[in-house]
């Protein structure tokens, strides 16, 4: 791709996804009686508090952010969490992996690969129970990976909390049905048909604020299977893996125990575009988790992970 062409598609965001999205958020809050937004500290979640803002603009987002802490996050992911919470003045919920294991709900996993990122499940269930949740709004996008692909935008799960490819509902002509059963609740995706470009577009045209490790900075990190991993207590290295600094950004933002850095000297949005339209490998091809096997995402999902 030729410098001029990739000049060309900076900041061509499609502003017929912003409509689609605000219209989602809007349904979301006319067919449901407590929704909420899942809110990780990444770029898509971010996105989502910017769409939501706008749709229900002059008045606040009128429901909670929830956000499943593992505890084994970015350090600046946290609190740019904390932050955005405040500037917007959501109303922020947070509920810890930690106590799931403590509570022998969830178990630990042990071993070089070992992340939690899977025992985010069990905590995400019982939240929506606490709170009677029967919509949660993600920022899962259909171009990530092929079980997100599969998933509607109105996306039912069922008493379990667990998805069913086969029980997928038609959505013709922009209408959605958000009709439940009694325990039933329903995963809502408003960015599904947004592309990593689109979202980096959106970002540079809306001047939104994100977290610092989206942008070149140095890390201490560890070589592992050819790919950076950010040096941290959270992970289980071996003898061989010795921490050094590198100057590398992340593209992709989950566990630290899970989410690898790629080599970068992105300082600005514009520079990150071009790696974008540049890059040979998919935005989750760093991520360890959707490795562990062919349908990976697919089962986790069939389990009840967002």
């Amino acid at each position: 791709m030729t410098n001029s062409t990739i000049k060309d598609k900076i900041g061509q965001f499609p502003r017929k996804l912003e409509d689609e999205s605000i219209y989602i958020m809007r349904e979301v809050a006319a067919q449901f009686e407590r929704p909420a937004l899942l809110f990780s500290g990444g770029k898509d979640s971010i996105t989502l508090v910017r769409l939501a803002q706008k749709a229900f603009f002059p008045g606040k987002i009128p429901f909670p952010l929830v956000h499943i802490d593992t505890g084994h996050n970015f350090p600046e992911t946290i609190e740019f969490r904390d932050w955005l919470a405040k500037e917007t003045g959501a109303e922020l919920i947070v509920r810890y992996v930690q106590d799931s294991i403590d509570q022998g709900k969830a178990k630990e996993e042990t071993g070089k690969y070992a992340s939690r990122n899977v025992l985010q499940t069990v905590t995400l269930l019982d939240t929506i129970e606490e709170f009677k949740f029967d919509a949660c709004i993600g920022g899962a996008r259909r171009d990530e990976e092929k079980a997100r692909a599969k998933e509607r935008i109105f996306s039912v799960r069922d008493d379990f909390g667990q998805w069913d490819a086969k029980r997928q509902r038609p959505e013709l002509f922009d209408m959605l049905n958000g009709r439940i059963a009694v325990g039933e609740n329903v995963r809502v995706f408003p960015i599904s048909n947004w592309t990593e470009l689109d979202v980096w577009n959106y970002i540079k045209e809306e001047k939104m604020e994100i977290p610092s490790i989206y942008f070149s900075h140095q890390r201490q990190v560890i070589e592992r299977d050819g790919m950076l991993w950010a040096d941290s207590a959270y992970l289980n290295k071996e003898a061989d893996e010795i921490p050094f600094e590198a100057t590398v950004r992340f593209r992709t933002v989950g566990d630290m125990t899970c989410t690898a850095a790629v080599e970068s000297d992105a300082v600005e949005i514009e520079i990150i575009i071009e790696e974008i339209l540049s890059a040979e490998i998919s935005e989750r091809g760093a991520r360890i988790d959707d490795k562990r096997s062919e349908a990976a995402m697919e089962k986790r999902k069939q389990q009840g992970y967002f």
